[in-house]
């Protein structure tokens, strides 16, 4: 049974991965459940730009695009300053590019998306059938359309294997 999502007070998303299920929480609610694609090489946690991996992590909304070429999108906060940490030690980015991030981080904007990290991480339609992105998480387009309307900027995502 699918039922539309009810108003929501305290919202936050939780992505598995492994089950490629999105989770919608109201606080501690399990409110409704999601069928997802991924990155075609989801099985690992995004490290560059083009290695079609999806991140994992904790993230929030940054962006909402209504007028995405896959149906609606919902932009996450990737990368986050763990990424930054993690690509300015493995000399992927530079001193300048960690600090635009953890700035951007600290200041709930969208992180910069030109990087070595890659960027552009999305939660949009385009249909869920196999994995299919460069990294992003895909909904059926009503799916999409349904999370788009009702979910706030800011809200968190956590990305789990």
């Amino acid at each position: 049974m699918n039922h539309k999502l009810p108003p929501l007070e305290n919202s936050r998303l939780v992505i598995k991965k492994s089950a490629r299920q999105l989770l919608v929480f109201d606080g501690e609610n399990l409110v409704k459940t999601y069928k997802i694609a991924l990155g075609s090489n989801a099985f690992d946690n995004k490290q560059t730009e083009g290695d079609h991996k999806t991140p994992e992590g904790h993230f929030y909304l940054a962006v909402k695009n209504p007028k995405s070429k896959f149906h609606r999108s919902l932009g996450l906060s990737y990368p986050n300053a763990e990424d930054a940490r993690r690509g300015l030690r493995d000399e992927l980015i530079t001193q300048e590019e960690h600090d635009e991030i953890v700035l951007a981080i600290r200041e709930n904007r969208l992180p910069p998306q030109n990087t070595a990290l890659g960027g552009e991480i999305y939660i949009h339609g385009g249909g869920t059938e196999k994995d299919w992105t460069r990294g992003c998480i895909a909904l059926e387009n009503d799916d999409a359309e349904e999370l788009f309307n009702v979910l706030p900027h800011g809200i968190s995502v956590l990305i789990e294997k």
